[in-house]
């Protein structure tokens, strides 16, 4: 097909268009259609609970529970309001069984929510009498807030969250009856309900207390900044500095998506606003659909594990580790950018293997031209992060860089309208009503999720069931590396020990479960019950806190490009009409730089430069093996280091990328022997022109 039919066949899509797209491929935000008057409501109502937490955020968060409980209690509310029973998507009829255009049962639902929420916060002062030892009424609210909880979290985000709720609800009911070591005395259903209910180790714990403390004002932060225009200044930057190189286009989705990463945690909201214009883009230059939808997909999914934002999982490591946020987003630097460099490593060697251009002149926008028009738009990022870095709390950050974007879509509007009063106050309100509903509707899936996660951390702390996975785990582990140990003695020198051996093991399973959880599960929600779970398990093996929660959050976000549930990749597939699972079986291959990764900062600690023991040769040993081990496994993959190789040189150059990350001198040094013959055949290549190296 000649590029110009192909060019016609890519059109960047339309607001909608991507607003569809972005709906389809996340439930999150797949809205109920309102009557007019009911969408005025829950405008309202959402409204509300921005300036609540926009509010408290800058002047004093209330007491712990109250402000818990109200964050919950308005998000149950909407969510039975703003979402369908089966993710339908019908049309309103206003009769007395759908008052307003919204079902009686969903009324009902809502207000049960509410109360069973807000009932809590009421008692607060008398519950200290009756902790273990609850009034029926309190058994009963109990109840009916984990089922509308689970309800509330099923329409959100489907099944599989309130399916492992179940599950662990049954253990922490049937312990007496589950085989070996998961036997545990069992607890009544009083006892089940007062733990997660009426006590901070459950419904009301550290989980809902991040997202109404910390994750909505950042979500809000996130919606407002890219209303004033920092996102497309970001897109725009990206193309001026990276498009003018081999696969511009896709370079340009890689610098972008890692630009925009820093304001939105959110992998599909990535993918489809930047994947809208550099897809077509990397399309028209030659590069096959799948491969450019992939490319977008495996950089978007970088916006959850890049400084300041992370999504939410940097603001619940702050409450679990007890270290200040600048700790967290230091050790984030190093693995965010790695996992950038894997993809664009072979971004760059694609491009070289097909012979594509860069980006034209007449095509690229200029820097200073770009920088110069929307410089204004940076200052709350900037604002945002010297509050951070001043040691100040993350949500009064947020408040300053909120309180920023307002100041700038002000300015905005104020040149825009001139000396149109009317019409600069008309659009104003209607920008900054638009930014705080949106960011609350944002929050509504992922609050569900933290309160019913909160149920299986609170059963985890139930039972002790968490120590007895460990204990099951090493186990296995232990054994699979005497198996191996005793087949490596025989060589002259020890590649890894029989710990490290032990270790490796038990971090190839729990990257495994984290992948398979994440499948079915959001990024936040996965990485709670992981550090539930696994933590121990790595704790039990030496491996620092910080290090072992990195090692499950990075994992926990490969899902979203890992199929049978890739969504990521499948909303880059729908803007590319490529095939879906061939584009995330891509994308997953695309990010095998985050994959590695994590087994290298476990094993050489210093890649996250703020843990214990932190040595600059460490780090300087540790990151030139990760850069150099993932450029020869994207070599390996793409088929192209020089040149084009054979297979046996693949082979070669996929070994030494595993050796070249070990933490062993032998290992990195056998690994180099292992390059060494590939490079040394494809060094005069490098005299030969590009059409020459391709048809060789």
């Amino acid at each position: 097909m000649s590029e110009t039919t192909e060019s016609e066949r890519v059109k960047e899509l339309t607001d909608a268009e991507m607003k569809a797209l972005e709906e389809k491929y996340d439930p999150e935000i797949r809205f109920r259609p309102l009557l007019p008057s009911m969408t005025w409501i829950v405008g309202g109502v959402l409204f509300a609970l921005s300036c609540y937490h926009f509010y408290t955020s800058g002047f004093g968060i209330p007491q712990a529970t109250l402000h818990r409980g109200t964050h919950l209690a308005f998000t149950l509310g909407l969510i039975f309001f703003s979402f369908t029973v089966f993710g339908a998507r019908p049309t309103p009829r206003n009769t007395v069984l759908t008052p307003m255009g919204v079902p009686l049962a969903d009324w009902v639902l809502a207000i049960a929510g509410v109360v069973s929420a807000l009932y809590v916060p009421w008692v607060f002062s008398d519950l200290a009498f009756r902790v273990g030892n609850p009034l029926t009424i309190d058994v009963v609210m109990g109840t009916i807030l984990i089922v509308i909880l689970m309800e509330a979290t099923r329409r959100a985000m489907g099944w599989p969250l309130p399916v492992i709720a179940i599950l662990f609800m049954a253990y922490a009911y049937f312990g007496r009856s589950m085989p070996g070591v998961l036997t545990h005395p069992g607890a009544s259903w009083t006892n089940i309900v007062n733990h997660l209910y009426l006590t901070s180790q459950g419904i009301y714990g550290t989980a809902l207390g991040v997202i109404s403390t910390y994750v909505f004002h950042f979500v809000l932060f996130g919606v407002m900044a890219t209303r004033i225009g920092l996102g497309q200044l970001f897109i725009d930057l990206a193309s001026a500095l990276a498009g003018r190189f081999a696969g511009g286009p896709a370079k340009v989705s890689v610098v972008s998506s890692a630009m925009l990463g820093s304001i939105s945690g959110s992998s599909i909201a990535n993918t489809v606003t930047t994947g809208s214009l550099t897809i077509p883009a990397m399309i028209r230059i030659g590069y096959p659909r799948h491969f450019a939808a992939a490319v977008e997909a495996a950089s978007s999914t970088g916006g959850q594990i890049t400084p300041p934002v992370m999504g939410a999982v940097a603001f619940l490591m702050i409450e679990y580790l007890g270290v200040p946020l600048t700790t967290i987003l230091t050790a984030a630097l190093v693995p965010a950018f790695m996992h950038f460099f894997g993809v664009l490593v072979q971004v760059h060697l694609e491009a070289r293997r097909r012979g594509l251009r860069g980006m034209t002149k007449d095509e690229l926008p200029v820097a200073w031209t770009v920088f110069k028009a929307g410089w204004l738009t940076t200052l709350p990022l900037f604002v945002l992060i010297a509050t951070l870095l001043s040691g100040k709390t993350p949500y009064l950050a947020a408040f300053y860089g909120i309180l920023s974007c307002i100041l700038v879509l002000v300015i905005q509007n104020l040149l825009r309208h001139g000396t149109d009063i009317a019409g600069f106050a008309k659009q104003t309100m209607s920008e900054l009503w638009d930014s705080f509903v949106t960011g609350a509707k944002f929050s509504l899936a992922v609050t569900a999720a933290a309160a019913l996660v909160g149920v299986i951390i609170g059963v985890v702390t139930l039972t002790g069931v968490g120590f007895k996975i460990a204990y099951m785990v090493t186990s296995v582990a232990a054994g699979w590396a005497e198996d191996v140990w005793g087949f490596l003695s025989f060589l002259p020198f020890e590649v890894m020990s029989i710990s490290a051996l032990t270790l490796l093991f038990t971090l190839i399973m729990t990257a495994i479960v984290c992948i398979l959880m994440g499948c079915g599960i959001p990024t936040t929600a996965n990485y709670l019950i992981m550090i539930a779970v696994a933590a121990p398990i790595l704790g039990m093996l030496g491996v620092q806190p910080l290090v072992a929660h990195f090692f499950v959050f990075y994992y926990g976000v490969m899902a979203d490009i890992t199929p049978p549930v890739a969504l990521a990749a499948y909303a880059a597939a729908g803007i590319a009409d490529s095939n879906a699972f061939k584009t995330g079986n891509t994308a997953f291959r695309l990010g095998m730089g985050k994959a590695l990764v994590p087994f290298v900062f476990v094993f050489s600690p210093s890649l996250l430069l703020v843990v214990d023991g932190f040595t600059w040769t460490q780090f300087a040993i540790g990151v030139s093996g990760a850069m150099a081990g993932i450029w020869m496994l994207s070599a390996a993959f793409a088929d192209w280091l020089i040149g084009p190789m054979r297979a046996y040189e693949r082979a070669l150059l996929a070994v030494s990328a595993i050796l070249l990350v070990a933490p062993n001198i032998y290992a990195t040094l056998v690994g180099l022997a292992l390059i060494a013959p590939v490079v040394l055949r494809q060094l005069p290549m490098l005299r030969m022109t590009p059409a020459e190296r391709m048809s060789l």
